[in-house]
């Protein structure tokens, strides 16, 4: 397989502001899912979001498809890995974990999407770990703590985990293991050939899950509200985020990208503020900042 050959990249405002847009987007997506978990189940919900990203996708995406399509199918094992990864198997994973997990474990165990991808990419991409790499892992991770904690600390010793932690913890692992396939994504390949490749590789995945989940689930409520969250997780979380998503590791690198994770808890904040009308208090700008501060750190050179 012809990878592109990862090197050290010097930071890029465009490749964060990226990295920050889609993680914006993906917070929008805590938010619609957490809305919709009561009155759909979550491999259905998972199939119709890519469902809409592949029919919006692919008036665009279809003729770059087929120029790219000999790279595609040279490569099948990639192709494979990386749509189960990033497609079939990481958000669906997180909207099985919000039926049973806590909203306070969901968050800290997403947090592990930075870590694992630092290690990751130290293991296979040879990627330097800094001191002040794992300074700023250390200071954001105290601010996203504070932040979900509302500055509460004792609430982490009574933390309780269930079945749906593991899920959770699968879609971290899966979301930082393909930050480093995109990373070395064979070379030659445009941006919308891969999102096309992968998107419906992904849900053609699904398919087999979503049939069983039919087969067990009772009703399924399509209410106007639903149709409208499914659009706009087919349109922004998972067109617009994992566009801007790979574009941002083309450009600064998977470790960077991940880093930026740590301001989708604080996005989360104010998407839930501005969306539900739920307060913003002094911990929560205090937190922030501590999450900033740890992004920075870990991202300038």
């Amino acid at each position: 397989m012809n990878n592109e050959i990862p090197t050290r990249q010097p930071a890029s405002a465009t490749g964060y502001l990226l990295a920050f847009t889609a993680t914006a987007l993906w917070a929008g997506n805590f938010i619609v899912a957490r809305g919709l978990s009561h009155s759909m189940p979550p491999v259905t919900l998972a199939f119709l979001r890519w469902a809409t990203a592949v029919t919006v996708l692919l008036p665009f995406g279809l003729r770059p498809l087929c120029r790219d399509i000999k790279i595609v199918l040279s490569n099948p094992g990639y192709f494979a890995l990386t749509a189960f990864l990033g497609v079939t198997i990481c958000n669906t994973l997180i909207y099985i974990s919000a039926h049973s997990s806590k909203a306070l474990n969901m968050s800290l165990i997403f947090m592990c999407v930075p870590a694992f991808t630092v290690v990751l990419a130290r293991t296979f991409l040879q990627d330097t770990l800094t001191s002040r790499r794992i300074a700023g892992l250390f200071i954001a991770f105290v601010g996203v703590v504070l932040l979900i904690t509302h500055g509460h600390l004792w609430r982490l010793m009574s933390l309780t985990f269930s079945e749906g932690d593991e899920w959770m913890l699968g879609a971290a692992a899966s979301l930082a293991i393909y930050g480093v396939l995109v990373r070395r994504k064979p070379v030659g390949l445009s941006p919308a050939g891969f999102l096309s490749a992968t998107f419906i590789l992904g849900l053609l995945f699904l398919l087999p899950w979503l049939l069983w989940e039919t087969a067990t689930v009772s009703s399924i409520n399509f209410s106007s509200t639903a149709l409208e969250g499914i659009i706009y997780l087919g349109v922004g979380p998972s067109l617009l985020g994992f566009l801007c998503w790979n574009r941002a590791i083309a450009s600064i690198g998977p470790v960077r990208s991940g880093f930026v994770l740590y301001c989708h808890p604080l996005l989360s904040g104010v998407s839930a503020s501005l969306l539900l009308g739920e307060p913003i208090n002094l911990i929560s700008v205090l937190s922030g900042i501590v999450i900033i501060a740890g992004v920075i750190v870990a991202t300038l050179e």
